[in-house]
């Protein structure tokens, strides 16, 4: 059987969104005949039955230029329902202020450094 030939296409540019246990990847590849197309890679850490380590669990969505506008507009209005319609009173700002708290505490926890402060404020792990 043959193998899976993606693997084999060049990678243009490439996206990280981390969404708490999910994480999705917006890969931009080319086609030998350098075209391009986009795929959005959904990734889930999951753990193995009865087993020790895990494994990423991934789905997969290849968009084609043909579809890039479709695409979009469908997705910007099912998002702008989801805000306007179904639930007016949130506000989504909210989730980027938690966003960038989350990696300001990254930060603090990944340098190591006390708090410009002189406040011992960085999370220590025995």
């Amino acid at each position: 059987m043959e193998e899976h030939k993606d693997n084999d296409r060049q990678e243009i540019y490439s996206e990280r969104v981390r969404a708490g246990k999910r994480t999705y990847f917006f890969d931009i590849k080319a086609t030998r005949s350098n075209d391009y197309y986009l795929t959005i890679t959904e990734s889930k850490r999951r753990y193995k039955d009865g087993e020790e380590g895990f494994f990423y669990e991934k789905h997969k969505i290849f968009l084609y230029k043909e579809d890039f506008n479709k695409f979009v507009e469908a997705l910007n209005n099912t998002v702008g329902h989801v805000k306007n319609e179904l639930l007016p009173d949130v506000d989504f700002t909210e989730f980027d202020r938690e966003k960038e708290y989350q990696e300001k505490e990254k930060d603090t926890v990944d340098t190591d450094k006390p708090d410009s402060t002189g406040d011992d404020t960085e999370l220590k792990w025995d």
